[in-house]
């Protein structure tokens, strides 16, 4: 009897971002010293770029290639931005942030303690990739959370 194939791969959760990127080689070994990500699977094409790559980032998975644009398949750097940007939770915001940015991660947001509850910054990949890190630091109930963003944005008019 064939044992029945489950529908999400073992390791996998419902949704896996694919990355395209310019180097994707290159974009593995970066990947690896800036969020500890392990290589699970690389798959490189007769032209020697990688056609498909595998990565797991704490207990996620993010898939990668280099671009193709013959295929429709570009990279930021050829977009000239992109408007996706992926989020990593871990137990400490401030040393993968500071690993991230020391091994070429340029930061968008500074790491501060947010209004929701976490400690949060941002950081530009060097192949246009936006990432978020962040340890969630406090649970607020949704009066509390109204009230903290209110009390955020009335500090930011006031920096204006």
């Amino acid at each position: 009897m064939a044992k029945k194939v489950k529908p999400i791969p073992e390791g996998y959760h419902t949704v896996t971002p694919y990355l395209t990127v310019k180097d994707a080689a290159r974009a593995i070994d970066f990947y690896k010293k800036a969020f500890g990500a392990e290589e699970t699977v690389r798959m490189p094409g007769p032209d020697g770029r990688i056609m498909h790559a595998e990565l797991r980032i704490g207990n996620s998975m993010v898939m990668l290639a280099d671009e193709n644009p013959q295929m429709g398949s570009k990279s930021p750097q050829t977009l000239g931005g992109t408007a996706v940007g992926l989020m990593i939770y871990c137990d400490d915001a401030d040393a993968l942030f500071k690993r991230a940015s020391a091994a070429g991660a340029t930061v968008s947001q500074p790491l501060a303690d947010m209004f929701w509850g976490d400690r949060f910054g941002g950081l530009k990949d060097p192949f246009g990739h936006n990432w978020s890190i962040a340890t969630h630091i406090k649970d607020l109930a949704p009066a509390e959370m109204k009230k903290a963003q209110e009390a955020f944005f009335a500090q930011q008019a006031q920096k204006k």
